[in-house]
């Protein structure tokens, strides 16, 4: 693979991108580019504020983007249903960016359908979305779907037990869990897209390290001063840490059912590349049990 950046990015015009959390770091800097390639673009996210916000903050660079706003709680099933089914009559969604995400809250606490909130929102909300947001999808000729996991899914407090994390509770914990989670649920979403012939890629990455805002919730004192030592040491910038994401959104040479990430040392910053996906992600067995759980828990069939 060629050392690729944005700039190879073609032109997105006639496409239409819906991107969860995209009032702010990476969510944001993926909406910018794709709006500055001609994409339209749906910024997703829970406060309307925000979102206008956002698009103010994309027009200073990209003038004439073509942009909408979605409000939408992935902590609440029912603002979910509310949103996608407004989607699902209206848009034809050709790419699907599964990008918003909660870390390292202190206390378990819930969401408003009684789900653990790191798990509830990272993978059940976005499962409940893509779902019922699926007949936008199918009439994209060619469309796609990208879910931003994180290195985190490869920790082996990412196994897929205690989902709700009920036994025991660990902040960072909970987030590998519903990490890895999104990267079986988006090979499991890939699989079953090609054995029922439809013309969508699932893509899963991961966008190494980067200071977003997302690891400023919660956490002791200790935590604070250790991730401020890594903001200025070790993580990169939001922009470079879209780059998997735009590739995986738009490159012809990205492929439904694979795993992106920063080629970089340690996978935390660079070009992207193709990344190991951890072994119990691509498991069939797994993901078809996840898949399954995940419908009994929202409530959601979720039929591709």
């Amino acid at each position: 693979m060629k050392r690729w950046t944005p700039k190879h990015i073609p032109d997105q015009a006639g496409r239409t991108a819906l991107v969860t959390g995209a009032n702010s770091g990476i969510g944001l800097e993926t909406a910018r580019v794709l709006a500055e390639r001609g994409a339209r673009v749906l910024l997703a996210g829970r406060s309307e504020v925000k979102l206008v916000e956002a698009a103010h903050a994309i027009r200073v660079t990209a003038p004439s983007a073509v942009l909408g706003t979605v409000v939408v709680d992935l902590a609440d099933l029912d603002s979910v249903r509310e949103a996608a089914t407004r989607i699902a009559q209206h848009e034809t969604i050709d790419l699907l960016i599964n990008n918003a995400g909660v870390m390292n809250l202190p206390e378990r606490t819930t969401t408003a359908d009684g789900f653990e909130t790191t798990f509830g929102t990272n993978h059940l909300g976005h499962f409940a979305l893509d779902a019922q947001v699926w007949p936008a999808v199918l009439r994209s000729r060619s469309a796609r779907v990208v879910t931003v996991t994180a290195i985190a899914s490869r920790w082996p407090s990412g196994r897929l037990r205690d989902l709700q994390s009920e036994v025991r509770y660990r902040p960072m914990g909970a987030y590998a869990k519903s990490k890895r989670a999104n990267a079986v649920y988006a090979l499991e979403l890939d699989r079953r897209a090609r054995a029922a012939g439809r013309k969508v890629a699932s893509i899963v990455v991961h966008p190494g390290a980067a200071m977003t805002g997302l690891q400023r919730h919660g956490g002791n004192p200790v935590a604070r001063a250790v991730t401020s030592l890594a903001e200025r040491l070790l993580m990169g910038s939001a922009e470079g840490a879209s780059w998997p994401t735009l590739y995986a959104a738009t490159s012809d040479d990205a492929l439904g059912g694979t795993f992106y990430g920063p080629a970089g040392r340690d996978q935390m910053s660079g070009a992207p590349a193709p990344a190991n996906v951890p072994r119990v992600a691509a498991d069939p067995e797994v993901g078809a049990w996840l898949w399954t759980e995940s419908e009994r828990l929202t409530g959601v069939t979720f039929a591709v």
